[in-house]
């Protein structure tokens, strides 16, 4: 259960390809269609991958939007046009953006306390602004990392079911002390959206976000509803795709359980980032704009956003996972362009990678400005542990003829220096921190999380 219920939450899901080096754009039209549909077939090929449906849109130029694989693979059937899937939690965009409605509206603040809004939820006495949940640094502990709630996943109960397993379960840290990624909180979201509202979260988004975007075929998903178009989703059960493990959609909620085409997705990306349909500009420009922790540390992630830059562009993305389905939504701001990747597989399959790979293909990368070393690297060499995501984090630095590496969860990656004590390995900053001459410990930030790591 839990291998299947990982890729749900994995803020791994989430996080674009590192590009190790400065990459040209594919110019001819032609061969940049063939180079997108090498991308996308290459896990199909692989037996990793069922089915996938891309868009690919700049500003008002359609670049590509397209189908391949199987929609469903007991029969055979054909990855249709408009497919939708399972978007996991990509929905939590669309939670963050139902939130600043409601705060400009003048019905909420960012900083109302939790207890305000869901007195039903037991804080332990700590006071948690509605904030702290929409950027994963309420410390209230991620109930996709608490065993006893994987026994209720498949089952429908009432909400406050899962409630209880989290009051019980504990805080990760005092809220705003550090970030890591955190279901638990866009559920408490929804429930605050939809007692302020006065409707069901299902009813406001489809109300108040996905008919004024345009989407035609975005939805509340089910898991007994048939829906014509919708994808059967696969698992991976480390060799072969797998029929998908069951899930209720009272729990995903407003976390990860809304449904989507690829094109639906472009238009959520216009209606949200380019025409401002959504929101008035004080509160789309709070919506992407990051909060920082108690020490001043300025996360990279903001209401249901990562802000981190990708291929070396400012951009704003997220992935989710779900049984059955992964996907990948990627917006370049200041190239209008929106890559979409949906998967309905749950498996070794990436649509991060893929999402920045096609991105690459037509924007080009840009290589990181590395510097040179200010004193001896060895000095960032060891062993450093802390906080995780369900569990204690680790990481090993290495330095071998002036090159250094970080090995984190069984991978390793080359760094980069940025000054200052800062590397990157493409995709997270690692800001080492030194006290008396001597390194003690290093901030991790992803977006997704940021942590501390203290030497061993």
């Amino acid at each position: 259960m839990r291998r299947a219920l990982r890729p749900l939450f994995a803020s791994l899901a989430c996080l674009p390809l590192a590009v190790p080096a400065a990459r040209a754009q594919v110019t001819d039209r032609t061969a940049l269609r063939a180079r997108i549909d090498a991308i996308v077939q290459a896990p199909i090929d692989a037996g990793t991958l069922a089915g996938a449906s891309i868009a690919v849109v700049r500003g008002s130029d359609t670049i590509a939007v397209k189908a391949y694989g199987k929609a469903n693979l007991e029969l055979g059937v054909p990855t249709p046009p408009n497919a939708i899937y399972e978007i996991g939690s990509v929905t939590k965009q669309f939670t963050g953006a139902a939130i600043m409605q409601l705060v400009e509206q003048g019905r909420l603040s960012l900083d109302d306390d939790i207890s305000t809004w869901v007195p039903q939820f037991n804080t332990n006495g700590r006071r948690i602004p509605l904030r702290r949940l929409l950027d994963h640094t309420s410390g209230i502990r991620s109930y996709t990392e608490i065993p006893e709630a994987r026994f209720i996943l498949p089952l429908t109960l009432p909400r406050d079911t899962l409630l209880r397993v989290v009051e019980r379960a504990g805080y990760d840290f005092e809220p705003g002390e550090e970030q890591i990624y955190n279901n638990s909180a866009f559920f408490l979201a929804g429930l605050v959206i939809e007692k302020v509202a006065g409707m069901p979260y299902a009813q406001y988004v489809e109300e108040k976000l996905m008919r004024p975007a345009g989407m035609r075929h975005a939805h509340y998903c089910s898991e007994s509803a048939v829906r014509p178009g919708k994808t059967s989703g696969y698992d991976w059960d480390g060799k072969a795709l797998i029929q998908k493990r069951p899930l209720s959609h009272q729990w995903p909620y407003a976390a990860g359980s809304l449904c989507s085409t690829a094109l639906d997705l472009v238009r959520w990306n216009e209606a949200l980032h380019r025409s401002r349909r959504l929101l008035s500009e004080a509160s789309y420009r709070a919506m992407i704009t990051a909060d920082t922790l108690r020490d001043g540390a300025r996360i990279g992630y903001a209401k249901g956003l990562g802000l981190t830059p990708v291929l070396g562009r400012p951009a704003l993305h997220h992935g989710g996972g779900i049984n059955g389905w992964t996907t990948h939504n990627l917006y370049f701001p200041a190239e209008s362009l929106s890559v979409v990747v949906l998967f309905n597989s749950a498996s070794p399959a990436a649509p991060a990678e893929a999402a920045t790979k096609i991105a690459e293909a037509v924007l080009g990368s840009r290589p990181v400005a590395a510097k040179p070393m200010d004193g001896d690297a060895a000095r960032f060499a060891g062993r450093y542990t802390g906080r995780g995501r369900g569990a204690p984090a680790e990481l090993t630095i290495a330095v071998a003829n002036g090159a250094v590496t970080a090995t984190m969860r069984g991978a390793s990656r080359p760094l980069t220096y940025l000054g200052g004590g800062t590397f990157t390995d493409g995709n997270m900053q690692l800001l080492f921190r030194e006290e008396g001459g001597k390194v003690v410990a290093v901030r991790l930030d992803s977006g997704y999380g940021n942590n501390v790591l203290r030497r061993n």
